[in-house]
């Protein structure tokens, strides 16, 4: 599955088309490796933004910890379906369907933002801005030494080696995962980047 971008200077409603076609066959979310193994380091509660949510596996997860959960994305049918599950699991989601841009994400909101397979850089600094103070991060998407071709293709959707302290460079990191070709290739992450960060 590719990653997914804002798409500056690309029709919004084609890339909504796009991901509904992507979502119409795909029922079966995936939390990201990110939150799933760095779970202890969540507050006991807060407000926690699932970003370009996808089916909202992240979000579900989240609002199983307890937490008040919003999810945006831009596929109205991916939006259905993690309304259905959350519904199905009586959790409490509020759903959010929004083209993604700097201007979108209110400041000092979030005690937690996850994006998994979303990559904007021209999003970077309003995401930190939407972090309240000591706010968490979990960043998770593809790197260009990726070993197969899962994720997208176009260097421009995939992060440069390291390149994930180099956006959020303004916070404390927590977790940083990149394993790119060292050492045995068949074991350890080897398509992406994991991030947890810590707003100052």
């Amino acid at each position: 599955m590719d990653a997914k971008s804002s798409g500056d200077g690309v029709n919004q409603r084609d890339i909504e088309l796009k991901w509904d076609s992507i979502y119409k066959n795909t029922d079966d979310p995936h939390v990201a490796d990110v939150l799933k193994q760095n779970d202890y380091l969540l507050p006991a509660k807060g407000l926690a933004l699932d970003l370009a949510c996808g089916l909202g596996a992240n979000a579900l997860f989240l609002a199983e910890k307890e937490m008040e959960v919003q999810a945006w994305d831009i596929s109205s049918l991916a939006l259905n379906k993690l309304q259905q599950n959350a519904q199905k699991k009586s959790l409490k989601i509020v759903i959010k369907k929004v083209f993604i841009k700097p201007e979108s994400l209110p400041k000092n909101t979030f005690d937690v933002i996850v994006l998994a397979h979303f990559l904007d850089r021209s999003l970077c600094n309003a995401i930190m801005g939407a972090l309240k103070s000591g706010g968490l991060l979990f960043y998770q998407t593809y790197v260009r030494e990726k070993i197969d071709l899962n994720g997208p293709n176009n260097p421009a959707f995939l992060l440069a080696r390291n390149e994930l302290l180099q956006l959020f460079s303004p916070m404390t990191v927590l977790v940083y995962r990149e394993n790119s070709l060292v050492g045995d290739l068949e074991r350890g992450e080897r398509n992406e980047a994991l991030f947890v960060g810590q707003k100052c």
